[in-house]
């Protein structure tokens, strides 16, 4: 997946270094419980018009997110995070036509002093009201392009920059 990846910018570029020097070398890369390191996977939901990109406000960080988490024993990322995205959002979300596309890799610092190497992915939804699940973050919206780039963190700019591009959008941010 990573072999044909070009990084939108450096801090993708040293997330993919460390992905592949890291990962590889964990005995249970998914597994939350087996390493302080390990992958976790995400989505940036995208209206069906490509007009929009939901967030929701995380409830410990207070910072404007993309859906995301941790991978359930069993599951692949590109299930891992159709699911949280679901859970998180509450909208219809699914993979861009039909297929996992995988659009960005983060390597950011995690709760309880853990590192998340956070494999992101493309999913769309219908630009509904968003009916997030019990005991998930109540606050989650639609944004443009632009509102979205504007509260981003640097981990998730990259993501929203790659995944315009990757739909023909501008991309300018």
């Amino acid at each position: 997946m990573l072999a044909g990846h070009a990084p939108v910018d450096a801090r993708e570029a040293d997330s993919i270094a460390r992905f592949l020097e890291v990962v590889p070398a964990l005995s249970d890369p998914c597994n939350e419980d087996s390493d302080i390191r390990h992958v976790t996977a995400s989505a940036i939901v995208v209206s069906d018009d490509a007009g929009a990109v939901v967030l929701h406000l995380h409830k410990r960080l207070g910072m404007w997110l993309q859906p995301g988490g941790h991978i359930d024993d069993g599951e692949t990322c590109p299930q891992a995070a159709l699911r949280e995205a679901r859970e998180e959002t509450g909208l219809p979300v699914r993979h861009h036509d039909g297929d996992a596309v995988f659009v960005h890799l983060d390597v950011h610092p995690g709760p309880r002093g853990h590192t998340h190497f956070d494999v992101r992915y493309l999913l769309r939804a219908p630009q509904v009201a968003p009916d997030p699940g019990q005991g998930e973050s109540p606050e989650v919206r639609w944004f443009t392009w632009d509102e979205a780039l504007a509260r981003a963190d640097d981990g998730l700019r990259g993501a929203l920059v790659a995944t315009k591009a990757l739909l023909g959008r501008d991309s300018t941010h």
